[in-house]
């Protein structure tokens, strides 16, 4: 099993650590970072860096970016796409900051379509990556510093 640190921010400035494991059993699993889209292609290119993050840290786990609108794939064509390849679960990362109404309610109904469609399939979305305090830590992190700056 392969087994990565995520540093977090703690209280007073002490940093302590998280781990999030891979184990390469779960190939059978694949990943979409699911993200707004926008009409300027370099928009996604945060996303793509992403994207090649993951698949550095979850080597053999198939890893597809979509979109809800304004570009493509979107999230039935990028789930379509892993589960052609063999994937028996689906996991949809929302790669937003909060749980506006995209997430609250397009989300749900799009998993839902692509679970009808492909019914011997696990399909299951994650709380939106601003949900997670160590994102949230990071994001504080780089603000103060820029009063140092």
């Amino acid at each position: 099993m392969n087994r990565y640190r995520i540093s977090t921010g703690g209280n007073n400035g002490a940093r302590r650590s998280r781990r999030a494991s891979y184990n390469r059993s779960m190939a059978s699993i694949g990943l979409v970072l699911f993200a707004h889209g926008a009409r300027d292609v370099r928009w996604a290119e945060p996303f793509e860096r992403i994207k090649t993050k993951v698949q550095a840290r979850a080597p053999g786990v198939p890893v597809e970016l979509a979109y809800l609108e304004l570009m493509t794939p979107d999230l039935a064509t990028a789930a379509a796409t892993l589960i052609a390849s063999g994937c028996s679960e689906v996991r949809v990362v929302p790669v937003f900051l909060g749980q506006g109404g995209h997430v609250r309610s397009d989300l749900p109904r799009l998993v839902q379509a692509i679970s009808t469609r492909h019914p011997g399939v696990s399909i299951r979305a994650a709380a939106p990556i601003g949900e997670h305090d160590v994102l949230l830590d990071c994001i504080a992190e780089l603000c103060v510093a820029e009063i140092a700056a």
